[in-house]
Order: C-alpha cells, then structure tokens, then sequence
C-alpha cells in the first residue's frame, strides 16, 4: 500500500518528476513527461504496479530526510542498529532523456542493504521483457525502454530485480536509471557523483535569481523550487500537479488527473514568478499561453496539455486500485467545460506581464481584443465556474466577478499602455458587469457575497473580491463576506471551498472533502488587507504547519485525519503561500498589486 501523501518527496529535471516516500520507495515516475505513461504507479494501488525501492534489509529505527539546501535533491538518512546510511536521490535537468540517479553511502557502521526494481509502463498495465546488454539491465515493451546500470550485482526475483549489498562508513553504490524510446540505441553513460554536482549547482543557480528576502524565505524558496518542479522547460508550461487521483476525501471519489496546465494558474503562477525575480519562466510561462489560446475564443479551453494539447479525454484505469481504494483517472473531462472566469484570468496575467516589463507584442493585444468579444456576448451565461463542477452551470458570482476582471483589464491596457481597442465600450461593459454583481449576487439582507446568483450558499472564492480590486478590502460587503465565510466555512482553522451539505447539489458529488488551501492563504490575505495583520499572520503559520518535513503542500488538508489530500504537491498551494508571504512581509505583494489594478 502507498504511504500517506505527506510522506512523500519530489524530485524533478524540469520535464517530468518522481515522487519519493520516506521508504526509500520510489511510487510514481511518468515518462518522458508529467502526462505520460508511468513507468512506477505504486501510489495508486500497491507495488505490483511498479516501484523502485532502495532501504536497508534490517529493522529502521529512525528517518531523517531533507534536501540539500535551494535545491531539488533530496537526502535520506536511515539509522539501523548497524550504522547510518544516506540514500541521496535526483534527477539531472534533462539533456536527451530522463533519468533518475540514487547514490547509497555509508555514513556509520557497516548496513546490510537490499534495492528492489519493479518495472512496469502505462500505469502498471505492461510487464516489459527484460534483458541484459554489456552488463547494463534493459527493460522493453513497446514503445518504451529502461536501461539501469549500476556496479551492484542483481537478479532477477518474482518478476522484479533485486540486489543485496552491504555498504561501509565511506562506501558509494550508484544506481542509474534512464528511460530512452525502445527504437534508438542506449543512452550513454551517466558519472553518478559528477552528475550530482552539476545537479546541485543547477539548482543553486536558479534559485540566486530570487528577488525575496523577506522573514519566511525558506517557504518561499521551497515553493518557488516547487513550481519548477512542475514545469515543462520546453514549452513553459506548468503543471497543477505531478500527479493524477490523489483523493481529496479519503475513501470517496473526488480525484482527478492535475497534471496539465489551467489557464486560472496563469494569472498566480506568472505573478508569483514576476515578483520574486524569474522573468525567464515569466516569459516562457507567457508564451506558452499564447500558444495555448490562440484560435477562435470561442474554443478557449480551461485547462490544455503541456505543450497545449486539447484533447484531453478521460477515462478509468480499472486495473489500478487506486490511492486508498479510490477511481484512478486518466485525463481530465472538465477541459470541455465552460468556465467564464478563465477569460478574466487570461486578461489579468498578460496585462500584469506588461507591467512587469514582459514586451507588449501586438499578437498577443489582437488576441486580447477577440477575447474581450467573447467576453462581451457572453459574460451572462452560466458556467462551472472555478470549482469545476459537474452538477450543471450556474451564474456563479466568482465567474462574474472574473469577468469583470477582464474588462477592466482591458480599460486599464488602454490606458497605460496606449493600445488600441474600443475602451468607451469596455468601461460601459465594466460598469454593467460590476452592477450585475452587485444586485444578483450580493444578499443584502445577510451582508454576503453568495455563491451563485439567487442561491444563499457560500464560496470561498469570494475572497478574490478584494484581492482583483473589485471593492476595496475596508467595505462593508467585503467585511460581511469574510465574516460569514468565517462563521459557514472555516472549520478547525481551515477554509472549506463552498457550502456541502445534503440538499446542495452544486458540483454533482457527493458532500465532503479537505479543506482547500488555497483558500486558507485567501483568507490571510484578505485579513492582512484589512488591517488585521496578527490573525493573517497566524492563519499564514498555521499553513506553514501543514507543510510535511521537505515544506511540501497538497491541495487540500482533511482536519478529521490530520493528513494532506489531493494531487501532490500542488502548484495552487505553493502558489499563494509565496503571495501570502509577500503581502505580509510588506514587499510589492502580489495580492497588492493585483488589488491596486482596479482601484478607481
């Protein structure tokens, strides 16, 4: 059985990652890319599905893990009663291939070891043939191929390959991994503790880019690394998350397939990046989008593959059983959906791109003028809005709110940067869009924002009234919001999304999940907006809390078992922790900056 999520590491190359237990189990690797075929899925199900397990033969007695400091690879020390090992894991950036390095060194007294391959591709669905060529072990099915080298003898044992070996205080054993298509001849060989060290000056490097130096640092790095983490370098494209059906209620049926990119973590993600000194993954990300959108608007997608797939069809994987027994999901069928506030994110990234300095190309204006067409005849439609629901559309009021975004995105691209567009007639769509909202969406009698247009349900992402400049943060309407938001929906400290009780048919599923981090960090902005910087401050540690051991966040967090849930780790966790951290510690908070744009 796969550990708790929070139990895992990630390492990553840029183009696809691994997630690492406490173990020394290697659960999850999809190749050559996040949306690819895994060639180990233990994480959904159990070791039969692929694994690749280094850990010593005997009795643990304590883990310490950590990653070498601003960087991605991850260091795990097991004490057993016959010493200390130090299992060192990482994947170098990628050349041609992805490959996964771990290196074994004795670090005390002398311990037993026993490494454990499981190779198994397209989701533990084919067993390769495998084989040895020039003492390399070579795994083959189809399309795909594996090559492992190491110095340590193996064998194979119940259809797996294992090695027993023994490693001294000073001993390294190198275990080399690479996938590389099955047609092309192997790849060439790897210098382990070379590779090691460039792995790790890599990582160092780019994290001398970061502009924040303000007092939660180490939790903006770690999130700042992890956002690289799930990104595809060549196309820019960042991925929600490194895996798919991570449940997000344990035992239920709420879990899908996260990693490929939505256009809603545009606008966050290009910000985050922007304001903390990475203008090249600013830019890529930026590009990629272009690409993504570009087209008829009216065929714009939520969410699109790392380099701008459209199809994303899903469908069950029935021979896995799942993380705790939950559906596994390949694809994602919400990238058919409608959901209007994707316009209004789109809008928002590439006007704040502009203001960070990102040239302002006349393609991507004449691509913004046809999308605020469709903003125009179409912002009164119902939609799925942010959540993704599939109990119907509805007039969801964040939508609406997003839509406003997007037209006054546009007025303000006109004036600041003297483009050419009909502003007269976006401030006039503005204004109607900002009525609209306020006369259907605001219940007046209970002093809140609710969740869609006649309904006395709450939403959390109501919270991004204040945070895009709709009203300011010291408004009654937002004061009312926050308040019942406060009093419905945070639970054990923690922001649930909406309103879930029998009776609410609102996402088509059935009521209960973790509460959604994301809007936990909304919340300490908002409170750090209003002046209320001491509960902003404690809701932002409590956050911190829930990090596991390495400073990783899953989407969402179950108060009942005290465990991370969902996909792991999860961009739109990471995300506004480092905006958070920004507006607290004082310093051109993105949440700030965004609030400022609409501001009139």
């Amino acid at each position: 059985m796969a550990l708790p999520i929070e139990d895992y590491a990630i390492i990553a190359d840029t183009q696809t990652a691994a997630l690492v237990g406490r173990n020394g189990s290697i659960d999850w690797l999809c190749v050559p890319r996040f949306d690819s075929g895994a060639i180990f899925a233990a994480l959904l199900g159990d070791e039969d599905n692929g694994h690749w397990t280094i850990a010593p033969a005997g009795e643990i007695r304590a883990v310490r893990r950590r990653y070498r400091p601003e960087t991605l690879v991850l260091e795990t020390e097991f004490e057993t009663d016959e010493g200390v090992v130090r299992l060192t894991d990482f994947m170098p950036p990628r050349d041609e291939a992805p490959d996964v390095i771990r290196i074994v060194e004795g670090v005390r007294g002398e311990v037993p070891m026993t490494m454990r391959l499981r190779l198994r591709f397209d989701y533990g669905h084919v067993v390769p043939w495998v084989y040895r060529e020039q003492g390399d072990l070579v795994a083959v099915a189809g399309p795909d191929a594996v090559w492992l080298r190491t110095p340590v003898e193996t064998h194979g044992e119940n259809m797996a390959t294992r090695a027993d070996f023994t490693v001294a205080a000073g001993d390294r054993a190198p275990f080399v991994l690479t996938w590389r298509p099955s047609h092309l001849p192997p790849p060439e060989p790897l210098d382990p503790v070379e590779e090691l060290g460039a792995t790790d000056g890599y990582w160092r490097g780019w994290v001398s880019a970061c502009t924040y130096e303000g007092e939660w640092r180490d939790a903006v790095v770690r999130s700042l690394l992890t956002l690289k983490a799930l990104t595809y370098a060549p196309t820019g494209g960042i991925v929600a998350a490194a895996t798919t059906s991570l449940p997000e209620k344990l035992g239920g049926v709420r879990n899908w397939d996260y990693r490929f990119c939505w256009l809603r973590d545009a606008t966050i993600t290009l910000q985050s990046l922007l304001y903390s000194g990475f203008q090249s993954e600013a830019r890529d990300w930026r590009k990629w989008l272009l690409r993504a959108i570009a087209g008829d608007p009216a065929e714009l997608q939520i969410m699109y593959g790392v380099a701008g797939e459209r199809r994303l069809d899903e469908y069950r994987a029935e021979w896995l059983s799942g993380y705790d027994g939950n559906p596994v999901r390949i694809g994602n069928a919400a990238a058919e959906q409608f959901q209007l506030d994707v316009y209004g994110e789109v809008m928002d990234a590439l006007h704040q791109g502009r203001r960070a300095g990102l040239k302002a190309d006349d393609p991507a204006w004449g691509l913004q003028v046809k999308l605020m067409d469709f903003v125009r005849e179409h912002w009164t439609e119902p939609d799925e809005g942010i959540w993704e629901v599939r109990g119907g559309p509805k007039q969801f009021v964040h939508s609406k709110l997003m839509a406003w975004v997007a037209a006054d995105r546009a007025v303000k691209a006109v004036e600041e940067f003297d483009l050419d567009g009909p502003v007269d007639d976006w401030r006039e769509l503005r204004d109607a869009i900002r009525a609209d909202i306020l006369e259907k969406g605001y219940d007046r009698e209970r002093r809140t924002f609710t969740q869609f247009y006649g309904s006395e349900e709450l939403d959390a992402a109501l919270l991004m009234v204040p945070l895009v400049g709709f009203l300011p943060a010291d408004d009654e309407r937002v004061a009312g919001t926050v308040a019942a938001i406060e009093e419905h929906l945070l639970q054990d400290g923690f922001v649930q999304r909406y309103t879930q009780h029998p009776g609410t048919d609102v996402d088509g599923l059935p009521p209960g999940e973790g509460a959604f981090l994301a809007c936990t960090f909304w919340l300490a902005d908002n409170y750090a907006l209003m002046g209320r910087h001491e509960e902003a401050r404690a809701v932002f540690e409590r956050l911190l809390a829930l990090r596991n051991d390495v400073g990783l966040l899953s989407e969402e967090y179950d108060t009942d078992a005290g465990r991370l849930v969902g996909n792991f780790p999860q961009a739109f966790s990471h995300v506004p922790l480092i905006d958070t951290a920004r507006t607290l510690t004082d310093t051109l908070a993105a949440t700030e900056a965004r609030a400022r744009e609409g501001r009139r």
